[in-house]
């Protein structure tokens, strides 16, 4: 067995090491660092998982939830590159508590990399494992709506998806890293996944299904747009996207983009996709005492069934998604015209939920609405005036036509819009409606 030693694996042409003030692995954080006795810790952000509207459908429990907010911890627990070892037998370094990469180029080629504690940044670590290492478990969003909440006998989210390094010093810059770290404290690339040496000499590779990020034009409001996909490596750098997910071939560098998270910037885990808020993003989003008067001044409004006739209200958000109650507004997504409920013009023929308008005789899906409550989705905090077709969850305006015109990744190569709240790929011409309702008649 041969080790080789690379003291120079740490050069500041790697993107884990440009956090500014790295001094030592000190294991204790800095003195006056944290919190008092009764103070909040320093939130860095928060990851919001796409398709469950605020909560899981059983409740957030512990790890497992559909929010996460990732604060300061009590001491220091990230870690950087150290020293780089070749070893030409398929042994791997025996010291557990050891942070590593090790990168398998043939059965009689490895190359390990060696991690040490770094006292200026926070890891948090995001996957399909329940492991103790794991802060954030994540499963599989059922592209057509609705989430499981189990693993997926087929789940192609990985266990150790990947890392978030947060610096615990101002401006708390958030970087995200595809993979994570096992209870080995090992990263594992095997023959067949996508690793290569970097032209300054060190290693660099990718997960085997990936993990993508895109960063949003504009930031993450009123004036937002969607940026490009881009794919995170290992080490944090920025490719273009592969031919497809699992593609052996990685993508082309992006040396003027980087993998510091912006606010509303989405993580796409192949399986799930997460929505990183900053605070002070989080500061622009509507609360949640927002979204219930908004809820009761639309209700105030009494709207009318223009058929019917009978009074409309949404239903409070402690009922949950249950079946539709007699005062629901329902909603025919093509022309946006809210009635209640009826079982009139069904069109059998062009589908079970097909029915047909009375007031403009357009034809579609008539469902049920649904307002969003998970805040930290919205762009603004706009009136509940669209709804994204065809599930009918209401948003702003500018909320809605965001994620309408924002495709997200779908298996090997696809991509789809798709409604925040609830996961349902969005259809129809523009993805989502503006909503038409009748005031009453005195």
């Amino acid at each position: 067995m041969v080790l080789e030693g690379n003291p120079d694996v740490g050069s500041p042409r790697t993107s884990d090491l440009q956090h500014p003030g790295s001094k030592g692995s000190c294991i204790l954080s800095s003195p006056g660092e944290e919190a008092l006795p009764g103070e909040e810790p320093i939130k860095y952000g928060e990851l919001i998982v796409l398709g469950y509207n605020g909560c899981l459908a059983s409740g957030d429990k512990g790890r497992r939830r559909s929010r996460l907010a990732l604060s300061r911890r009590p001491h220091a627990n990230g870690v950087k590159p150290d020293v780089m070892h070749h070893i030409s037998t398929p042994l791997a370094l025996s010291n557990r508590g050891q942070h590593s990469i090790s990168y398998t180029l043939s059965r009689s080629h490895s190359v390990i990399v060696e991690y040490t504690h770094d006292s200026d940044t926070d890891m948090f670590q995001i996957g399909r494992s329940t492991e103790n290492m794991i802060d954030f478990v994540v499963t599989d969003t059922s592209p057509g709506g609705g989430a499981t909440e189990g693993p997926s006998p087929q789940s192609t989210i990985s266990r150790y998806a990947c890392r978030i390094l947060c610096d615990r010093r101002p401006p708390y810059t958030a970087r995200i890293y595809a993979a994570g770290f096992d209870a080995s404290s090992n990263i594992f690339l095997g023959e067949r996944a996508a690793k290569w040496r970097t032209p300054d000499g060190l290693m660099d590779g990718l997960t085997t299904n990936g993990v993508l990020v895109m960063h949003p034009a504009g930031g993450f409001s009123e004036d937002s747009a969607p940026g490009v996909w881009r794919e995170i490596s290992v080490c944090g750098n920025v490719y273009t996207l592969r031919d497809s997910r699992s593609a052996q071939q990685r993508g082309k560098l992006v040396e003027n983009e980087s993998n510091v998270l912006q606010d509303g910037s989405l993580i796409d885990l192949c399986g799930a996709t997460l929505l990183w808020r900053t605070p002070a993003g989080l500061l622009r989003a509507p609360t949640l005492k927002q979204l219930e008067a908004q809820r009761q001044e639309a209700n105030a409004a009494r709207p009318q069934c223009p058929v019917g006739l009978s009074t409309l209200a949404f239903p409070s958000p402690a009922r949950g998604r249950t079946a539709p109650d007699k005062q629901q507004p329902w909603v025919y997504v093509r022309c946006g015209h809210v009635h209640g409920y009826h079982g009139w013009g069904c069109r059998r023929e062009r589908g079970p939920q097909e029915r047909e308008c009375p007031l403009c005789r357009l034809v579609g899906p008539y469902v049920p609405l649904w307002l969003g409550q998970e805040a930290g989705l919205c762009l603004d905090p706009g009136p509940p005036s669209h709804a994204f077709a065809p599930c009918g969850h209401v948003c702003s305006e500018k909320t809605a036509r965001y994620w309408a015109q924002t495709p997200l990744p779908h298996g090997t190569h696809a991509f789809h819009a798709a409604c925040p709240f609830c996961g349902a790929w969005l259809t129809g011409e523009h993805g989502c409606v503006r909503l038409i309702f009748q005031g009453p008649l005195d």
